[in-house]
């Protein structure tokens, strides 16, 4: 027994591990740096930022993530973000804004606005899925055709303006602090609540089950009497439930919403899903994962804006970790073969 374990620990296996999870490393590497550097990195101002930026994105992960377990993706989800964002702006500027969208929208709650809001985006995720499951369009042609269509009607919807004028009550939701604490955002909340619920979901249901057994092997699932296009078709209207609910809470927090909100933030959820082990080839990935590998995104941005570098700069970093990251996720499925 002793000396089974002492294989298991050996320096190769070391050696694996690291280099299996080299950008998570690198990462904090980078943020051990950069607070040693910069005296606010650790702020409760700058940790609260973090916090609101996560939410969010963490949110929009834990959509793109069922997709890509089941071996597709969604290609969609940044504009659909938008989108929301958009119809929740509508509905949430005040009565006597002299540049409201629609002068007939009634007055409405917040929470009207967040259920209407839910409804239409699943309406699109519930096309995505259909496409996919009973068309068998691949995931990456057919979102990529939802992308450009959901961008177009968002230009048509709000033409072309940037939306503001918005309600106090909604403007609150993503301002606020939890005890008066900037370390704790009110944002924090719907996204525990959103990793709780999936955590369950992926966990301790049968639709968690029949989306890992698709992931691993589609026909096999199939022939286990798994409903593949019912299963899909959940998959990818919850996706959208998701990019709405991160979209109202985006709107929220930017004061505003415009075509341009949510642009690249489906790339950004792919690759810190695969980051944090949410494999591109189906059947793995843990919501816990998918929280490591937003932080790891959130956190790379957030050391290169302390150490003062480019913006430019950033995106050619945040390219060069999608690459990695998949290019890694590659690595560890040809091992496994």
């Amino acid at each position: 027994m002793g000396e089974t374990k002492g294989k298991t620990l050996n320096g190769r296996s070391v050696v694996k591990f690291v280099s299996d999870h080299a950008i998570i490393f690198l990462i904090i590497l980078l943020a051990l740096y950069t607070w040693a550097n910069s005296q606010n990195f650790m702020s409760r101002d700058n940790v609260g930022n973090l916090i609101s930026n996560v939410a969010p994105r963490f949110i929009i992960a834990c959509g793109v993530s069922g997709c890509l377990i089941t071996k597709g993706t969604d290609l969609s989800a940044g504009r659909q973000v938008g989108l929301a964002a958009c119809l929740a702006a509508m509905m949430q500027q005040t009565l006597d804004y002299s540049a409201r969208v629609f002068d007939w929208m009634p007055d409405m709650p917040w929470f009207v606005a967040l259920l209407i809001t839910l409804v239409v985006m699943a309406i699109f995720g519930a096309i995505n899925g259909c496409v996919i499951a009973f068309l068998k369009v691949p995931p990456f042609i057919a979102t990529l055709g939802m992308q450009t269509l959901v961008y177009g009607l968002c230009q048509i919807i709000t033409g072309n303006q940037p939306i503001g004028g918005f309600k106090e009550s909604y403007r609150a939701l993503a301002s606020g602090n939890f005890f008066g604490n900037r370390f704790v955002p009110y944002l924090l909340l719907p996204a525990l609540l959103v990793g709780l619920f999936m955590w369950f979901l992926y966990n301790k249901t049968r639709h968690g089950k029949y989306m890992y057994a698709i992931g691993g092997n589609e026909n096999a699932a199939q022939v286990a009497g798994v409903n593949v296009p019912a299963t899909l078709i959940r998959i990818y209207i919850l996706a959208s439930v998701m990019y709405a609910l991160a979209g109202f809470l985006i709107g929220s927090k930017a004061g505003g919403a415009s075509t341009a909100t949510g642009t690249g933030y489906e790339l950004e959820a792919i690759a810190a899903c695969t980051i944090g082990g949410v494999s591109v080839n189906g059947g793995v990935g843990k919501v816990s994962g998918i929280l490591v590998g937003v932080l790891v995104f959130e956190v790379l941005k957030i050391c290169l804006q302390f150490l003062r570098f480019d913006p430019a700069y950033t995106y050619i970093a945040q390219g060069l970790v999608i690459i990695v990251a998949v290019a890694l996720d590659l690595r560890k499925y040809l091992a496994k073969k």
